[in-house]
């Protein structure tokens, strides 16, 4: 079953994706998602450039084996370049090797562990009564579990918040865009926004929030101890963690859950979060955290100390990325929960797929594999185009941390 061709298609049907096929002498092919939102050409490029030629010949069976090789290999580890062109690697090979089994990826990894995948969705307004609004919206959908975010009294624009619609892309595809912020007011808000909700929806369903990265940690701390009358799910990447141990002091002063990783590339960034048992959900995903291979060590690390898993799930990921999370999600013990934004109907024309969302749950399908394709004729009817993430200055013109 050895490894014949390789290729990288990168297109952009709403939005950029960066994907790899691998093909087999078989005659069977595989896909992994390499997609970095913003930086996608660095990955095409580390890709084509260096991973593709050491694949040909090799033995498509050997995942573990190549997973160490890429990483151990190039000497200069880790970070997100390399570590989402290994995921790209790593994604196809088990796709691959499902497909010459003929059974979905989950009866490799162990089976289901579970019926379904619990997702939720993005709610968002530019104030308070918008965010009820969205709310209700996704709840009428049959989401049991729903983010909530909303635009900050004072601010015009805010990270995290959609410009309406169902779907929702913060890259922009001109220049970098600059949000305003200010720790002091957006405190003093949030509370307010969950004390509505709670006051509409009832304790039942689940609410979750995203502070992107931009508190310290006492203030993080201050945000989690005034969210607790209102129970969230969990409050996500309430600061910066890279300095792992301020997550301690967040810990001390509120029993608010916490959720962190979207942007980790390997175990080692969250080794002494999930040891100390100072996050309750691990958000590693599959393009980012070096595939299924390295994602299922993480989850098993997590597994010992009672952390579950959440992987980030948005549209920057494609469906190639989202089939492989919930391949992952329905066989893991310790799963949470799993983001899912639909992708555009472009989007899902490129990459038709059998996973289905149904009251609120989500499954990958029983097609063998990853249970999606990708139709190449389509996908270079949509170039690349060019797209930053924006960033954020305090009002005193800062340029501050997401």
């Amino acid at each position: 079953m050895k490894i014949v061709d390789a290729r990288v298609v990168v297109c952009s049907p709403g939005r950029n994706f960066v994907t790899l096929k691998l093909l087999t002498e078989d005659g069977i092919y595989g896909l992994g998602d390499a997609t970095l939102n913003g930086r996608e050409l660095a990955v095409a490029s580390y890709l084509s450039e260096h991973v593709v030629p050491l694949l040909i010949g090799r033995d498509a069976r050997r995942i573990e084996d190549t997973w160490h090789c890429l990483y151990k290999g190039a000497y200069w580890r880790r970070g997100p370049v390399t570590l989402s062109a290994i995921a790209a690697v790593d994604t196809a090979l088990w796709d691959l090797r499902a497909k010459s089994l003929n059974v979905p990826l989950y009866q490799l990894l162990g089976g289901a562990s579970r019926e379904g995948v619990l997702v939720y969705g993005h709610a968002s307004g530019n104030d308070v009564e918008e965010t009820v609004k969205a709310v209700r919206h996704y709840v009428e959908l049959g989401y049991k579990a729903v983010r909530a975010q909303s635009g900050i009294p004072g601010l015009s624009s805010t990270y995290g918040v959609g410009h309406g619609g169902f779907h929702y892309e913060p890259a922009e595809r001109k220049a970098i865009q600059e949000n305003l912020w200010s720790s002091e007011r957006y405190l003093n808000f949030v509370p307010q926004l969950f004390a509505r909700l709670r006051e509409e929806f009832g304790p039942d369903l689940h609410l979750l929030h995203d502070a992107h990265h931009r508190l310290t940690p006492i203030e993080a701390a201050r945000l989690g101890k005034e969210l607790e009358p209102y129970h969230l799910f969990w409050l996500e990447d309430p600061t910066p963690a890279e300095l792992q141990e301020g997550f301690r002091l967040i810990r001390r002063h509120t029993t608010t859950p916490l959720a962190v990783g979207e942007v980790f590339n390997t175990i080692y960034d969250c080794q002494q979060l999930i040891q100390e048992q100072l996050i309750d959900y691990i958000r590693a995903t599959v393009v980012h955290a070096g595939g299924i291979t390295h994602l299922r060590k993480i989850a098993h690390l997590a597994e010992m100390y009672q952390v579950r898993t959440g992987s980030h799930g948005a549209t920057d990921l494609s469906p190639v990325c989202l089939a492989a999370a919930l391949h992952f999600d329905l066989s893991v013990h310790n799963f949470g929960i799993q983001e899912y934004m639909p992708h555009s109907k472009e989007t899902d024309a490129v990459f038709p797929h059998s996973y289905r969302f149904e009251n609120g749950m989500m499954h990958p399908g029983e097609a063998p594999g990853l249970g999606v394709d990708i139709d190449e004729k389509l996908a270079a009817q949509y170039p690349y185009q060019r797209a930053y993430l924006p960033v954020n200055r305090k009002l005193d013109g800062t340029l501050h941390s997401w």
